[in-house]
């Protein structure tokens, strides 16, 4: 069983990740989204910035920097794709 301490340090550190961690999910959907609706100029935005948001929650700390390389990298390849199939058909 976790100590006092330690539960308390844990919920402290969650409550600080959670907004930022949200944020992240919430731009990688909308980028997702508008990849997969085919629309090319508003999924480089969102492309943009969901890696954007992906590198501020490595740089604090809220996901691992491989994770954050590893989703940006999916993204992107994603968008390439649909660059290269012409876009919405």
């Amino acid at each position: 069983m976790p100590s006092a301490k330690s539960t308390r340090v844990s919920e402290n550190r969650r409550k600080r990740k959670a907004p930022i961690l949200t944020q992240t999910r919430n731009y990688v959907k909308k980028a997702r989204t508008l990849i997969e609706d085919g629309n090319i100029d508003d999924a480089k935005k969102a492309v943009i910035a969901a890696e954007k948001s992906l590198d501020k929650a490595a740089q604090k700390g809220v996901v691992h920097k491989g994770n954050a390389a590893r989703r940006k990298s999916r993204l992107t390849k994603q968008l390439n794709d649909l660059v290269k199939s012409g876009g919405a058909q």
